[in-house]
This record gives structure tokens, C-alpha cells and sequence, in this order.
């Protein structure tokens, strides 16, 4: 995996600076439809004033009002309330694939996504996952926990099989905030309607990014060959015909497409992902027009 300034170009990470995650869902401390919550005080957005009321902090008085209308009103803000941001990395060996790999894909979106949330000061976890969860990286938040973010997620490397379903619902048992739940994985796992049920049953709101490699989208092999299964090692002796490629593209759209149905059943989002897409196609517009980030 490349490291420093290369996970993400700086003049990418200026553009991410200007969005912030939305979150639909009310979870507690925010108000429904979004993350923002009328407070007093000090916080990044003036929205109106009232009249001073004794024990109110004087700090927030706006003095050059008072000198002009000889009376005392207090400024009222929106402060932003921070979100929960979980990102579940599939870091199983078929994530190894692929010309540019899965993997590399997967934390550079993972790396997008969760600065964003740092630089708006929401709590932002990684979740790795194969077999079983792998060790995390804890809740991060605010700039000072972009560094450490970065570097964990630079060290990460498939390893092991999936078992999406057994993987998710420890994640779900175990956590202690309801909030956003982002799956990046290619869901190579018959199981993973499981795994995704554990998510919508705790009350996270999802949205998964089904992560594929170009060859697996669109194979260029031909010919006898040999399939070997990157996570079992099973494997298959298989003459590649144009009839056999046609029938796999069948049944690859049918794969993605009951995924994409199944998160629309309950309230999730879904993107089909190509590993060889940029990142602005991915964070500055898709994700964007899904509503996901403004």
C-alpha cells in the first residue's frame, strides 16, 4: 500500500475539506433529517438573537447591538453535533485481486470518507474484518486523529477467508454507538445478507460500496485454464468460451443487483465500485448525489 502524502493526493484532501457526512436517521443528541441541533453558545454558525435573560453567559452578548439599542440580546448559534462513523473494511484474501487490488481501493475510499468526518470533528472508527473482526483502529476525532487514522490504515493487508456474517454481527453486538456504517467489501460470501441484517437490526444507517475489480467486471481470460480460489484454494479446470463469459456477466449483474435490492428493501445505500475508479468520481459525485456527503 502506498504511504504518506500518496494515500491521498493533499489537493484531493482540500476538496474533501468542504463536504460533511449527512446522516437521515435521528440517533440520539441529533435532530432527524440531519446533524445539526439548535444550541446557545459558541459554535460555527450564527442564526439568530433573542433578549438577554439574567444568568445567561455574558460572553455570548452581542455588545455593539447593546451600545446601539441600549438593550442586551444574546447571539444563537447552530452547532454541528457530531456523528458515529463506522468503516467496515473487508480485508479477506479475494480483496488481494485485482490490478489496482481491492484492498488499495478499499482504504483510500476508507481514507476519504473518514477524513472528511475528522475534519468536521465526528467520532471516526476502522472496523477490518475476514474470518472474524481484526484489531481496530479506536475512535479517532478531530484533525488530531487524521495522522494515526492514515497510518493504520496504510498497514492494513488481506489476509484469511471471509465470513461476513459471523464478522458483522460481532461488530453490531459489540458497538457502543448507533450511527453511520459504511461496508466496503466485494461480498465474495453467501452469507453477507446475514452480516448486513445484523447492521439494520442495531439501527445503523449503511451504505455499501461493493467493490470490484475491472477483470472481475469484464474478465479478459480465454481459453483451458485453471481457476484457483483465492481464499478456499479450491480449484477448477474451465475452457473460457465467449458462451461461458456471457453466462458469468449474467450472473455477476443478477449478484450485484440482488445486493443493490436487498439495501433498498431496508433504508441502505448501495454503489457498485470499480477499483480502478478515481476517487473524485467516487467521493466527489457519486457518493455526493446519493446524498451521502454535502
Amino acid at each position: 500500500m502506498p504511504t504518506g502524502v500518496q494515500l491521498l493526493d493533499p489537493a484531493f484532501l482540500r476538496k474533501l475539506e468542504r463536504l460533511s457526512l449527512v446522516c437521515r436517521k435521528p440517533f440520539p443528541g441529533q435532530m432527524k433529517g440531519e446533524k445539526r441541533s439548535t444550541r446557545r453558545g459558541s459554535s460555527v454558525e450564527f442564526t439568530d438573537y433573542r433578549e438577554y435573560i439574567p444568568g445567561d453567559d455574558l460572553r455570548y452578548v452581542d455588545w455593539n447591538m447593546a451600545a446601539r439599542s441600549e438593550r442586551f440580546y444574546l447571539k444563537l448559534f447552530v452547532e454541528e453535533e457530531d456523528l458515529f462513523l463506522a468503516l467496515l473494511v473487508d480485508s479477506s484474501r479475494s480483496m488481494g485481486f485485482g490490478e489496482p487490488r481491492k484492498i488499495d481501493c478499499a482504504i483510500r475510499l476508507a481514507a476519504a470518507v473518514g477524513y472528511i468526518g475528522l475534519v468536521n470533528y465526528d467520532r471516526v472508527m476502522v472496523q477490518p474484518y475476514s474470518s472474524s473482526l481484526r484489531k481496530p483502529l479506536p475512535v479517532q476525532r478531530g484533525r488530531v486523529g487524521i495522522a494515526p487514522f492514515f497510518a493504520y490504515l496504510q498497514q492494513l493487508e488481506p489476509a484469511e477467508r471471509t465470513d461476513f456474517a459471523v464478522a458483522l454481527h460481532r461488530f453490531a453486538a459489540g458497538a457502543q454507538s448507533r450511527g453511520l456504517a459504511m461496508v466496503i467489501s466485494d461480498f465474495f460470501d453467501p452469507n453477507w445478507q446475514e452480516g448486513l441484517k445484523a447492521l439494520f437490526a442495531r439501527g445503523f444507517q449503511v451504505t455499501v460500496l461493493h467493490l470490484l475489480a475491472p477483470d472481475e467486471m469484464e474478465p479478459t481470460l480465454r481459453g483451458d485454464l485453471r481457476i484457483i480460489d483465492s481464499e478456499t484454494s479450491e480449484n477448477r479446470e474451465l475452457s473460457i468460451t465467449p458462451q461461458l463469459l456471457q453466462r458469468y456477466r449474467q450472473t455477476l449483474e443478477g449478484f450485484c443487483n440482488e445486493i443493490a435490492t436487498y439495501c433498498r428493501r431496508y433504508g441502505a445505500d448501495y454503489l457498485r465500485v470499480s477499483s480502478d475508479l478515481s476517487l473524485e468520481e467516487v467521493a466527489l459525485r457519486s457518493l455526493r448525489k446519493m446524498g451521502l456527503l454535502r
